[in-house]
């Protein structure tokens, strides 16, 4: 057996949230011995991370201003019945980036190329015969048994195209409903990374994580040509299938990545339970760490209040999944996109008030009135 790499903290996964993590112990305290274990060759895999200004607090912008690639002065939205543009700030985050800051803040020794094999409390087998035995131990390696929620997915393809001549957008299109709706609520996504680049992205509120990449790789194509963005080649491409949870056990969900250990990003199911996303709770987790570093019983109880701060979300997370009819879906999103710009962003930042939730539910309902007291009685939460 190979001599013990001992160390203060190994953080399981390099992905955005280990990341993140490794980051700002780098910052807080640089003089404990972390360890990034990551298997895949390039942090962060093949990724772009999205974000609006108001996710973030001020005081955690040092963590993810050196990582933003690109930046708007706001967005656009589009449904049938109305469009409308919103002066949010915009920020993306690329996966290279990601990975070129961190090899650039932590001695490269500690950045550790493996599978991970086995780990219990006391230490990490790796698939090189490497040992490492912790102090600590903050597993980030993605969601856990997802068997134990009730959920649907948000599933996207992103396509990277470039348009000779220029595509003419200055903004992003955060939503374009306007196209058919197909495998549940469909939009698409546009980010204009420089004049003749665009990222579009073909995203789905689907009951399963299921997705056809070359059906949907050629709805994008034709979308670009119907808008005159007539490509000569496309470049970056990314799948994906984030959890939309509207129900379930946290204690199982907890439960089933073992209990030994801190918990990070998706697999202490620290994610927006309506939209997936996880950057914001990625970043003030990050935060938290490298301010009182984490065991494993109050990493638990911090994502357990977590679980019950979003209560509110997972029952829009029903009402869209199990209220809705099919096919008009698009209807929840189209009337919340009519309420005020501050209220649109509390509910990114997942930081709503009482008179916002109300507001959000008041007036003439997207979803028929009994559809939504069935799903609202019909599923445990």
């Amino acid at each position: 057996m190979a001599n013990p790499d001992t160390c203060d903290i190994a953080i399981l996964g390099g992905g955005l949230s280990g990341c993140l993590i490794a980051l700002a112990l780098a910052e807080k305290q640089p003089q404990l011995d972390v360890r990034l274990i990551e298997a895949g060759e390039q942090l962060g895999g093949n990724h772009i991370w999205s974000f609006f200004d108001s996710d973030i607090a001020p005081e955690d912008r040092w963590l993810v201003d050196p990582l933003i690639c690109h930046r708007w002065e706001g967005y656009d939205v589009a449904f049938p019945k109305h469009s409308r543009t919103l002066d949010a700030v915009y920020n993306s985050i690329r996966s290279p980036r990601l990975d070129a800051v961190v090899r650039s803040r932590i001695p490269l020794e500690r950045i550790m190329r493996a599978t991970i094999t086995a780990v219990s409390a006391e230490e990490i087998a790796l698939s090189d015969g490497r040992i490492v035995k912790p102090a600590r131990i903050i597993d980030a390696r993605g969601p856990g048994d997802v068997s134990t929620l009730d959920l649907g997915w948000q599933k996207f393809v992103g396509l990277e195209i470039h348009v000779p001549g220029g595509h003419g957008l200055s903004r992003p299109i955060i939503m374009d409903a306007t196209v058919a709706q197909i495998d549940g609520y469909r939009f698409v996504y546009c980010l204009p990374f420089d004049a003749e680049t665009v990222f579009i992205e073909d995203t789905y509120y689907s009951n399963t994580p299921d997705l056809d990449v070359p059906a949907i790789r050629e709805r994008i194509i034709a979308y670009a040509n119907a808008k005159g963005w007539h490509t000569n080649g496309g470049g970056h491409e990314e799948t994906g299938a984030l959890p939309v949870v509207w129900g379930g056990d946290f204690d199982a969900y907890w439960s089933s990545t073992g209990q030994d250990a801190a918990k990070a990003g998706l697999r202490a199911g620290l994610f927006h339970a309506t939209t997936g996303y996880s950057l914001p709770d990625a970043v003030r987790l990050a935060s938290r760490y490298a301010a009182a570093l984490p065991d494993a019983v109050a990493s638990r109880e911090q994502a357990k209040a977590h679980w019950q701060t979003q209560g509110y979300f997972r029952l829009l997370g029903k009402m869209l999944f199990n209220a809705a009819e099919p096919g008009k879906q698009f209807r929840i999103f189209e009337r919340f996109y009519t309420l005020s710009p501050a209220l649109i962003a509390r509910f990114y930042a997942g930081k709503l008030t009482w008179a916002d939730k109300l507001r959000i539910l008041s007036g003439k309902p997207p979803v028929p009135i009994l559809r939504a007291i069935g799903a609202i009685m019909g599923k445990r939460t």
